[in-house]
């Protein structure tokens, strides 16, 4: 009877440190970041994170694969939000400008953590550099549905999210939120959405 409860505090416990660690690295940076940090911020005691997290390397791979699974969750609320392909193109545009604010304060949290891993935990950079590959993935495919030829599509999506990416970084660097508010109009144009 007590295994459930037991079992589920462990599943939220684990929940927190992963959430804390990708909001430190984040803001933070992955070096800057201790494990005593992490567990404060987790509410979580420090002694407590050994029993998830060997290593801080163990919590980066958490943190990539949060990302992979936050990507994914996204597309797919975007598929079941709708069959077509230039509504589905447009919500993606939406949510990804949901995120905007934050990003002009600290830059993407992938990119911070794909870049960070890569020198000691390449596995890990590699892993949360996923995300872009399956949004790449996802914006190319929907092109495609609409009547562009596969290598167009894939050129098109590539473009939306280095221009994405590029925006953020610079309006990060500039601390101007306009820089990133223009690149989602961009992004509207380049995916044919005016009409959408």
């Amino acid at each position: 009877m007590e295994e459930k409860p037991k079992r589920k505090r462990g599943e939220a416990r684990r929940e927190a440190l992963v959430q804390a660690a990708a909001e430190l690295f984040w803001t933070r940076g992955f070096e800057a970041s201790s494990l005593a940090d992490i567990a404060c911020a987790a509410d979580v005691p420090l002694g407590n994170v050994y029993y998830y997290f060997k290593t801080k390397g163990d919590l980066a791979g958490a943190v990539a694969d949060l990302f992979v699974h936050q990507t994914e969750t996204l597309i797919e609320d975007v598929r079941t939000e709708t069959p077509e392909p230039r509504r589905r193109l447009k919500l993606l545009v939406a949510r990804l400008q949901a995120g905007q604010q934050s990003r002009v304060q600290h830059g993407c949290p992938i990119l911070a953590g794909a870049r960070e891993f890569r020198h000691t935990l390449p596995e890990h950079g590699a892993r949360a550099a996923e995300s872009f590959s399956l949004l790449t993935g996802f914006v190319a495919t929907e092109l495609g549905r609409t009547g562009l030829r596969p290598s167009i599509a894939l050129q098109r999506a590539r473009a939306v999210i280095a221009d994405w990416q590029g925006s953020i970084a610079l309006a990060h660097a500039l601390g101007e939120p306009p820089v990133l508010a223009e690149c989602f109009a961009r992004m509207e144009r380049t995916l044919g959405l005016a009409s959408a």
